[in-house]
C-alpha cells in the first residue's frame, strides 16, 4: 500500500513538472520555456478527487460495491463519440481496437479495477484478495449474489473457465496470455469453493495482480462457443449480434447498434453497485457512442450540442478557452497523454515457404540500416509538430515510455535537436548519395522512395504524416503518404506485412511497462516492426531484440520499484539507440465536458469518466 502511494505521488510530481515545461522555444530548437498563447496554463492539472473509501455492503443476499461519490438521480444520457467506422466486435476477448474495448469494458466487468487516484488495484467483481508470503499464490474471493444479466449467479466457475478455457487456451486476442507467461509457464488457476479462486504462479511477478483482474465471461454461455473452435469464437458476438443475445455483467447493456452511426447502451437494472441510500447504480438511462468519422465532424457535433464530451486538440484550445467563459462546458487538464505516437519501420527480412520476401528486398536493406533509421529520426522536426499541430499543448517524445510514466528514462526524455546535416552524414556513411536534383539514391543507384501509412479520419495523424513527408524531402527522400481505413491498416501490419513505414499510436499504462510486452517481446502479438508469421522460414531474431526479451522477463520478475526502474531505463535506451520506432510528440489530454454531468472526478490515471456508473445528469 505504502509503495503504491509513493509511486502515485511520484507520478503526480512528474506530471506537474511536465505540464510546467510544455512551452518550447521554436527559434532555438530546444526545450526552453516561453510564453504560450493557448491558455493551457490556466487549466490546472486534475489531482486526487474527494472520493469515499472503497467499501462493500452485504444487502439482501448480495455483496454490493458502494458508490464512492455522493448520491445522484436517475435518468438522462451521456453522448460521446468515436472516430472511424465503429466497433469491430462486442466480444471483449477478441477485441483489438479501442472502440470495441471501450464498449466491452462497459458490458463486462473485471475482477479488479485501478483506483483512479492512487493507482492501487481495487475490487470489482472480486470482493477481496490475499497474497501468500512468497508472492506466488493469490486467493481471490468473489462477491456473493451478484448476477449476469440473464439472472444466473457469477461464481468461481466463471473465473476458472475464463482463464483456463479462453485466455490460457489461446482463444481470441492472446495479448493477456502472452503477458502472464512467467519463466515459460502459465498461471495455475483452480476453484477453491463457490466464491474463491486460487492463482498460482512460478515466480514472484510484479504485474500479476493487475493482469489477473481481467474481464470474466459467463461459462454457461461461452462453453458451447468454445466447443465450436477458435474460428467460431472469433466471430461470436460480432457486430450483427442481436442485443438480447449478449449476457454480460457490467453497468450497461447493448440496446442498439446502427453501423457507421451509433452504439446505444442502456442501464443494467441489476448491476451490483449502490449508493449510500441503497439506490442501485448506474443512474444514467443510456450511454451513447456516436460514430463521427473524423475529428472535424466530431468538433462540429460538440459545438452543435450533439456531444457531451470531447477531447480538445491543441489547435482548438484557444477557441475552447474563449467559449468556456459563456458556455455550458468545462475544460479539464489530465496531464500528458499516457500513450505514444510514433513512426515504425518494417524491419521484416523473412521469406515465406515459397521463398517470397514479406518486404521489398531493396527497402529491407534501407530499413535494417541503423544509419538510415537514425537519419530519419534526426530529420523529423518534432518542435514544428508541437506548434503547428498541437498548438504548443504538447512536448516532443523520444522514448518508448510515455511522459506520464513513472518508469520514464529521464536522461532520454529531452532527446535531441533536429539536425539535417548530421542526418545526411549518416546516409553518406552508408553509401547513399544525391543526384543533381537533390533526390536520394542508395549505393546501388536505387531511388529512395517508400510508402507511409496511417489510419484515415484521424486528422492529427494525417497532419503529422504530411509533415513527415515534408521533413524527409529535406533528405531527398520521396514519401508516398497514404491514409487508409483502420481495418486495412491493421491487416497490413498484422497479417500481410505489406507496408514500409506506418504512423500510429499505442495506448499504455503509466504504472506498468509490462503492459507493452506484446510490442517488445520478439514473439509478441504486436511486435509490428518484425512480426513472426506462421509460414516463416527463419525465426532468427536480432541481437538487440534478444536483449529486449531478457529485459522484459527481468523487469516483470523484479518486485522492488527502484530496481525495476533501472531495468526499464535500459529497455528504453535500447529502443532509443536502435530506433525501430521513432517517437514524435506527446499531447496534453484536455477534455471538454458538459457541466450538466455530475459526480465527475477526472484524474490523470482514471481519465474523465472512469466512474461512469456514478455519473448523473442535473438539468
Amino acid at each position: 500500500m505504502k509503495s503504491l502511494k509513493k509511486i502515485f505521488f511520484i507520478l503526480i510530481i512528474i506530471s506537474i513538472i511536465l505540464v510546467s515545461c510544455f512551452r518550447i522555444d521554436k527559434n532555438n530548437g530546444n526545450n526552453d520555456i516561453k510564453t504560450s498563447s493557448t491558455g493551457i496554463f490556466d487549466i490546472p492539472i486534475e489531482k486526487a478527487g474527494d472520493y469515499l473509501p472503497v467499501n462493500t455492503i452485504f444487502y439482501e443476499g448480495r455483496d454490493y460495491k458502494m458508490s464512492r461519490s455522493k448520491p445522484g438521480k436517475y435518468g438522462g444520457q451521456i453522448v460521446v463519440s468515436t472516430i472511424g467506422e465503429g466497433p469491430k466486435t462486442f466480444n471483449p476477448w477478441v477485441s483489438k481496437d479501442a472502440t470495441s474495448t471501450e464498449i466491452g469494458a462497459l458490458m463486462y466487468d473485471s475482477l479488479f479495477n485501478t483506483d483512479p487516484d492512487t493507482g492501487e488495484v481495487i475490487p470489482a467483481l472480486a470482493k477481496e484478495y490475499s497474497v501468500s508470503s512468497d508472492k506466488m499464490t493469490y486467493k481471490v474471493t468473489l462477491r456473493r449474489g451478484i448476477k449476469w444479466t440473464d439472472g444466473k449467479e457469477i461464481t468461481a466457475d466463471d473465473v476458472v473457465f475464463t482463464w483456463n478455457d479462453i485466455i490460457l487456451a489461446g482463444y481470441g486476442n492472446t495479448s493477456l496470455r502472452d503477458s502472464v507467461l512467467i519463466d515459460g509457464e502459465y498461471p495455475k488457476v483452480k476453484k477453491i469453493d463457490k466464491y474463491t479462486v486460487e492463482f498460482k504462479i512460478k515466480k514472484p511477478f510484479a504485474p500479476f495482480l493487475r493482469l489477473a483482474g481481467t474481464q470474466i465471461a459467463p461459462k454457461h454461455i461461452f462453453k458451447d462457443i468454445i466447443a465450436k473452435g477458435k474460428r467460431y469464437f472469433d466471430t461470436y458476438l460480432g457486430t450483427t449480434v442481436k442485443s438480447g443475445d449478449i449476457v454480460s455483467s457490467g453497468p450497461f447493456i447493448l440496446e442498439e447498434y446502427v453501423p457507421a452511426q451509433r452504439v446505444v447502451l442502456k442501464r443494467n437494472p441489476d448491476y451490483y453497485a449502490m449508493d449510500e441510500n441503497k439506490n442501485k447504480l448506474p443512474y444514467l438511462d443510456k450511454y451513447i457512442i456516436l460514430i463521427v468519422g473524423d475529428l472535424n465532424n466530431e468538433l462540429l457535433k460538440f459545438e452543435a450540442g450533439e456531444l457531451d464530451v470531447i477531447s480538445v486538440r491543441g489547435k482548438d484550445l484557444s477557441r475552447f478557452k474563449e467559449k468556456e467563459k459563456n458556455s455550458d462546458f468545462k475544460l479539464y487538464n489530465l496531464g500528458p497523454n499516457t500513450g505514444t505516437m510514433f513512426l515504425a519501420f518494417n524491419l521484416n527480412i523473412r521469406k515465406d515457404k515459397k521463398g517470397r520476401y514479406y518486404v521489398d528486398p531493396i527497402k529491407q536493406t534501407w530499413f535494417n540500416d541503423l544509419n538510415f533509421r537514425t537519419a530519419i529520426d534526426y530529420a523529423i522536426d518534432r518542435n514544428a509538430m508541437v506548434y503547428n499541430i498541437a498548438n504548443g499543448a504538447a512536448q516532443p517524445l523520444y522514448t518508448a515510455e510515455s511522459l506520464s510514466s513513472i518508469f520514464l528514462n529521464e536522461k532520454l526524455a529531452s532527446g535531441h535537436e533536429r539536425d539535417i546535416e548530421y542526418a545526411k552524414s549518416l546516409l553518406k556513411d552508408s553509401g547513399f548519395y544525391w543526384d543533381d536534383k537533390g533526390f536520394l539514391h542508395d549505393k546501388n543507384g536505387n531511388d529512395v522512395e517508400f510508402n507511409l501509412y496511417t489510419n484515415a479520419g484521424q486528422t492529427e495523424r494525417e497532419a503529422c504524416g504530411v509533415m513527415v513527408k515534408e521533413d524527409l524531402r529535406d533528405l531527398g527522400i520521396r514519401v508516398n503518404f497514404k491514409p487508409i481505413e483502420f481495418n486495412s491498416l491493421v491487416s497490413k501490419i498484422m497479417t500481410t506485412s505489406d507496408w514500409d513505414m506506418v504512423l500510429m499510436g499505442l495506448t499504455g499504462s503509466p504504472l506498468e511497462p509490462h503492459s507493452g510486452k506484446n510490442v517488445w517481446y520478439s514473439k509478441g502479438h504486436l511486435h509490428m516492426f518484425n512480426m513472426r508469421f506462421k509460414d516463416d522460414t527463419n525465426d532468427k531474431i536480432l541481437p538487440w531484440e534478444e536483449e529486449l526479451d531478457n529485459i522484459i522477463e527481468q523487469g516483470a520478475l523484479e518486485l522492488d520499484y527502484d530496481k525495476r526502474k533501472i531495468i526499464y531505463d535500459k529497455y528504453q535506451q535500447i529502443i532509443y539507440d536502435q530506433r525501430p520506432f521513432i517517437y514524435l510528440y506527446s499531447p496534453l489530454i484536455i477534455t471538454a465536458v458538459r457541466q450538466k454531468i455530475k459526480n465527475l472526478h477526472p484524474t490523470p490515471l482514471g481519465g474523465t469518466m472512469h466512474n461512469i456508473d456514478e455519473l448523473y445528469i442535473e438539468n
